[in-house]
């Protein structure tokens, strides 16, 4: 179907748009690399060891590591299971996927002076997944709070001719015009009127107040919800080693988002009194994007046995465009009994770009190697989230969320720590990390807690490895951002299984 695409810019404000909440910045400041099976089986806890393509995005000093040229490739297949509690209401989902979340090279250049102290100098280039957005599921229950609220949260205060269609005028019409002169915030205020949802106190051209059309009492609810896409990086590498105790590093990161999202909620009542008594609201989001981060990185060997790494991870800067498009149907009735109405603009609405700057991170690492038998690992991570910042600060919608952040967000640590034994060619692996929640409310967004189990088998020039991965957390997701903001509850369970290739070029 051919869509009608307006550029919701111009006489808009920034202020106007309400499209980008906390959640937006929190999904694209997550950077979990999901790397190489032998990085995984580590639970990531990579900063003080190198010698990996993915421990070379934690710590750019890595690839100094690299005695020799060195590639991988990586396909992992990953499972996501929820459980979903939804105020009476039980449910489950399971989604699966195969895919490529990383390769990479490194090229490495011995020094030809014997007596130089500069041993080497390493050229890499990777690419690493770094989220994964797929997942679907479906919240269910009976509340008694309706999505009226929501509009009735948008539409108090707005006038009637400012929210409603001129006579003769399509759905179509008057809801492009009304998001290219007044914004986001009016276009919800005119679905909710135009499908009878809304009432004005007084049928008149400036009119600001309404009630709604559905009685209160009990609502049978079922939200579905439905997301594809990643977030992905490619990293360009220079590393050097400084005689044989030393070894320094930097990446510049070109980052990359696109994400879709798709919900729809279905919303039924028999209450006294009411006059709508089915709604169907649909609501869809395009998220794309890029952005750009450098990481400084350092390896020092304290002892032939003992490393230490740190590692600093500039903040990401982002430039962000999105789309939507929505549809609403209810089931009404009056004197003359119960009518339909679908409105289904058919139109794009395409918002100025934004920019979005996550938070640095600091880490820190430890790592024990025993020789040729094995090693252990240790990584410390810290990231401020309440430092997430929308752009541009002088924007007042802008202002207020980030105002908002930087009082319910918080420090977050990171702790992952990782060992390693071989038996001749084979190695045996495990890990466990632990990641705090990014809000000072960790009911709302819970800690993450996980492990991993793998094996890799050395050919001599070529390496192959396997691992499994899992890891857990508890989210509630609330279903809209103003009225209708009670929140499904959501168990997550991610589960990977990843095979690498690797081999000496």
């Amino acid at each position: 179907m051919k869509k009608l695409t307006i550029l919701v810019i111009g006489v808009l404000s920034m202020s106007n748009i309400m499209a980008q909440d906390i959640s937006d910045a929190l999904r694209y400041s997550q950077d979990e690399i999901q790397g190489t099976a032998r990085f995984r089986a580590l639970s990531g806890a990579f900063g003080a060891l190198g010698g990996d393509m993915s421990a070379v995005s934690i710590n750019p000093a890595g690839s100094a590591v690299f005695t020799r040229s060195h590639a991988s490739l990586s396909l992992s297949r990953l499972n996501i299971n929820n459980d979903i509690s939804f105020f009476n209401g039980r449910n489950s989902s399971s989604e699966s996927k195969i895919d490529l979340n990383q390769a990479g090279a490194a090229f490495v250049f011995e020094s030809t002076d014997n007596s130089s102290p500069w041993k080497k100098f390493v050229l890499s280039v990777a690419y690493d997944k770094t989220a994964n957005y797929d997942d679907q599921w479906r919240a269910s229950g009976t509340n008694t709070n309706s999505i009226d609220n929501y509009f009735l949260a948008y539409a108090q205060g707005l006038r009637l001719d400012q929210i409603s269609a001129f006579n003769g005028e399509s759905y179509t019409q008057a809801y492009s015009e009304i998001g290219s002169i007044y914004g986001f915030g009016n276009q919800q205020a005119f679905l909710g009127y135009e499908s009878y949802i809304l009432e004005p106190v007084n049928n008149t051209d400036d009119n600001v107040l309404y009630t709604s059309n559905i009685a209160s009492g009990t609502f049978n609810q079922n939200y579905d919800y439905i997301a594809t896409g990643y977030n992905g990086k490619f990293s360009f590498n220079a590393a050097t080693q400084y005689k044989d105790k030393l070894y320094l590093g930097v990446n510049l990161n070109t980052h990359f988002i696109n994400y879709e999202r798709s919900t729809f909620l279905n919303e039924s009542n028999s209450n006294d009194g009411s006059l709508v008594t089915n709604v169907g609201f649909e609501n869809n989001l395009l998220t794309t994007g890029n952005g750009f981060s450098f990481q400084l990185g350092a390896i020092l060997k304290l002892t032939n046995e003992l490393r230490a790494g740190f590692t600093y991870n500039s903040p990401t800067w982002y430039s962000i465009t999105e789309e939507t498009n929505q549809s609403i149907s209810t089931l009404a009735s009056d004197s003359e009994g119960p009518f339909n109405t679908l409105i289904s603009p058919n139109i794009v609405n395409i918002f100025p770009d934004y920019n979005l700057q996550s938070p640095g991170k600091i880490t820190g690492s430890l790592a024990y190697v025993f020789g040729e038998q094995g090693l252990i690992s240790f990584d410390y991570s810290r990231r401020d989230h309440s430092n997430t910042k929308f752009k541009p600060t002088s924007d007042a919608y802008f202002a207020s969320q980030n105002n908002i952040m930087n009082s319910i967000l918080k420090v977050a640590n990171t702790y992952r720590v990782g060992g390693e034994y071989k038996i001749k060619q084979v190695s045996l692996r495990g890990g466990y990390r632990f990641e705090e929640s990014p809000y000072k409310d960790d009911s709302f967004y819970g800690d993450l807690t996980g492990f991993s189990l793998g094996l890799g088998y050395n050919f001599g020039n070529t390496k192959l490895d396997l691992t499994y991965d899992h890891a857990q957390r508890t989210v509630n997701n609330e279903l809209y951002s103003v009225g209708l903001t009670d929140a499904a509850t959501l168990d997550t369970n991610n589960s990977n299984i990843t095979l690498t290739l690797g081999f000496n070029l």
